[in-house]
């Protein structure tokens, strides 16, 4: 149906946009000297989510939208089509490379405010501001065997409803089924957000982090390395049990 071309375009596109919304939220609650600075979960929640909705619309005629390699491996268990599984997951990854950078770029004077002057933080009373949190997601307590369950879980309540809407008459036709998918990332962000920062999406969690790695970020602190493998491991799993269930129930 798609070319593969068009997939890697649309996946490109479509990924830079979902991160380029879902990066800019976390820097902007996080970062100081943003308007938004700390106004919380719920906003990060539906940033996260319009970001799904923006970058879905955008690369659905191209390529379908699937922007997550989680989404991309159960849709191919379901099909058994893995020919052009490869295009998507390159596309997803340059995609998710490229929005970093942007939300980076976006946030450029913040985050060189990032920095002591004279001694003191340009914010009053504490240290440079933490900026991993801002690319990728750190677990609120480390312990990789609870959060690799967290990530699979919230990416099976993320991977088998979008794969039991293509049963829901009408509602690709419609296109609001892109829409539903969008509530159903803010959801999972409010729900199941909180062990982990609900990666649900390897490329939403290693394309960033590789850009903090290499960006000149003052005080940006480490990338987490250690950690990196959960929120890849997680949702690949996560992903393919949902394609698993989703053949064995329907």
């Amino acid at each position: 149906m798609y070319s593969n071309g068009d997939i890697f375009v649309g996946e490109v596109i479509g990924t830079a946009i979902l991160i380029l919304f879902g990066a800019g939220v976390c820097a902007a609650v996080t970062l100081n000297h943003s308007k938004a600075k700390a106004s919380g979960w719920v906003v990060i929640a539906f940033g996260w989510g319009f970001g799904v909705l923006a970058g879905a619309y955008t690369a659905g005629p191209l390529s379908g939208g699937h922007l997550n390699p989680a989404v991309t491996i159960g849709i191919a268990i379901d099909t058994d089509k893995w020919g052009k599984v490869w295009i998507y997951l390159a596309g997803q990854m340059v995609g998710a490379i490229l929005g970093a950078v942007l939300a980076y770029l976006t946030y450029l004077a913040q985050f060189n405010a990032n920095v002591p002057t004279g001694g003191k933080d340009e914010r009053a009373g504490g240290g440079p501001t933490p900026t991993l949190g801002i690319f990728s997601t750190i677990p609120e307590i480390r312990n990789p065997v609870a959060n690799l369950i967290t990530e699979v879980i919230a990416t099976v309540g993320l991977v088998l409803p979008i794969l039991a809407f293509g049963l829901t008459k009408g509602l690709g036709e419609s296109g609001t089924q892109t829409l539903i998918v969008a509530f159903l990332v803010v959801g999972i962000g409010l729900s199941l957000g909180g062990p982990t920062g609900y990666a649900i999406n390897p490329a939403r969690d290693l394309g960033p982090r590789i850009v903090h790695q290499f960006l000149p970020i003052p005080h940006k602190g480490t990338s987490d390395w250690s950690y990196a493998w959960i929120p890849v491991a997680g949702p690949l799993i996560g992903g393919a049990l949902a394609g698993v269930i989703y053949n064995a129930a329907f």
